[in-house]
């Protein structure tokens, strides 16, 4: 079980606590856009087998959205940050580096 810690109120609980929310950082397109980007954002979604970065709601508790850090294939979780970060901060990058040396991050 993942053991995931809130940004919002730091609350540390089991996940069943919080409510996952798919993937973190998607561009989203707006009026006018192109029927392929709109298709891309509703349908392709990475699946990396390694470091993945996702939307959490803490659902019984604040109710706010963060974003976790965490390994697919371990389970292991590096960190939580905010969800109005354009990118993941770079002391969970270093962190994510040190345990696993030579992972490239997302593009």
């Amino acid at each position: 079980m993942l053991v995931l810690t809130c940004h919002a109120c730091g609350v540390t609980a089991e996940e069943t606590e919080f409510h996952a929310g798919g993937e973190a950082h998607l561009k989203r397109f707006g009026p006018g856009s192109s029927d392929e980007d709109f298709e891309e954002y509703l349908f392709m979604r990475a699946n990396p087998k390694g470091v993945h970065f996702e939307r959490w709601r803490h659902a019984n508790g604040c109710g706010k959205w963060f974003h976790v850090a965490r390994d697919t294939m371990t389970l292991e979780v590096f960190g939580s940050y905010s969800a109005q970060a354009f990118a993941p901060p770079e002391e969970l990058l270093s962190r994510i580096e040190d345990r696993r040396p030579g992972w490239r991050g997302q593009d």
